[in-house]
């Protein structure tokens, strides 16, 4: 399924998302992807604003609330007591998969924690910059606290296993793929949306989050497999005949058959698929970069990371494998028995 342009959802949005939506795409750069998850966000909390105020039928279903007539005093009216009620919502009666009849309820703390910084990034703009309202609510609103775990990431021997597992009519385009994603460190939506224009010599342009580019050096493993793979690649239609990968239909690859792919090789390679996913191909690559060698300014720049900060959580991985080698050593539990040396009474 194709994803929806940016623009498609402003018929669905009030003036003053779409003008908040205008500004984070233009002025402040965001990407298309992140647009479209602060209207998601923003959507599903004006929808039970409408539902607290009784605007709506009580049994309308809540994925079908107009939000288009939405507009100032609506917003003015909002106190940051009716965010807390929001956030009691999703942490409990929101359902995790919406087309699913015996989903869970109650949404993760990255997931709410998502929806307050888009909240609040909304009021901030109608606060600061189109100076709509005197006073913002949410100035105070806090993000809940999220327990941080060591990313998970594939040995190098998994990561061999993996590789050898490849095969298909597809299989060059899938190798390379998986090469690419274990040597460079890419997020999925990079990936995906490599140009061949965008490889020169030994080089690769990524373009990350918020429309960031990096240049990343393409090993041997990369240019062998970018050399094999081009012979095979499907001839695209004209509007992704620069697309790197494409699929079978001639279209620029999707993000969705990239992770269904990822997941079907690591079943066939005896690995755990509900631990392992495309993403933690990308935690994979930075995990065997630290732990040969590559410093953490050097990776942070690999990964594309804006804070020092958020490539430091490798650091606590190398020092988890540094504890459990030590753990590993056979004389690890031995001791000295309590008695031994001391002298005897003659």
């Amino acid at each position: 399924m194709l994803k929806r342009s940016v623009a498609s959802y402003f018929i669905e949005s009030p003036p003053l998302l779409r003008d908040f939506m205008t500004y984070i795409s233009t002025i402040r750069g965001k990407s298309d992807q992140t647009a479209r998850e602060y209207f998601l966000d923003l959507r599903m909390f004006l929808r039970y604003m409408k539902r607290l105020r009784g605007l709506v039928a009580p049994d309308a279903p809540f994925d079908q609330i107009d939000i288009t007539d939405i507009d100032l005093p609506f917003i003015k009216d909002i106190t940051l007591s009716d965010v807390y009620s929001f956030l009691e919502f999703i942490a409990h009666d929101r359902p995790q998969h919406q087309n699913s009849s015996v989903t869970e309820y109650g949404l993760s703390a990255s997931s709410r924690a998502r929806k307050i910084s888009s909240i609040r990034a909304f009021f901030k703009y109608l606060t600061d910059k189109a100076n709509l309202l005197e006073f913002n609510p949410v100035s105070n609103l806090e993000s809940p606290s999220q327990r941080k775990s060591l990313p998970k990431y594939l040995s190098l021997e998994d990561c061999m296993a993996l590789l050898s597992h490849v095969e298909g009519p597809y299989a060059e385009r899938d190798y390379c793929i998986l090469t690419l994603f274990l040597n460079c460190g890419l997020r999925v939506s990079e990936l995906v949306g490599i140009n061949l224009t965008d490889i020169r010599d030994r080089t690769l342009r990524v373009l990350g989050k918020g429309n960031k580019e990096r240049m990343l050096f393409l090993n041997d493993a990369c240019m062998d497999a970018i050399e094999r793979y081009l012979p095979n690649r499907v001839k695209p239609h004209d509007i992704d005949k620069n697309a790197l990968f494409t699929s079978k239909k001639r279209n620029r690859i999707s993000t969705q058959t990239v992770k269904w792919m990822v997941k079907k090789y690591i079943g066939q390679a005896g690995l755990d698929q509900e631990k392992y996913s495309a993403h933690k191909l990308r935690h994979t690559a930075a995990t065997l970069m630290y732990q040969n060698g590559v410093d953490i300014r050097t990776l942070q720049n690999v990964l594309g990371h804006v804070r020092l900060d958020t490539t430091m959580i490798y650091t606590h991985i190398d020092d988890l494998n540094v504890r459990e080698a030590a753990e590993r050593n056979p004389l690890a539990h031995i001791q000295r028995p309590k008695d031994e040396g001391k002298e005897q009474d003659s």
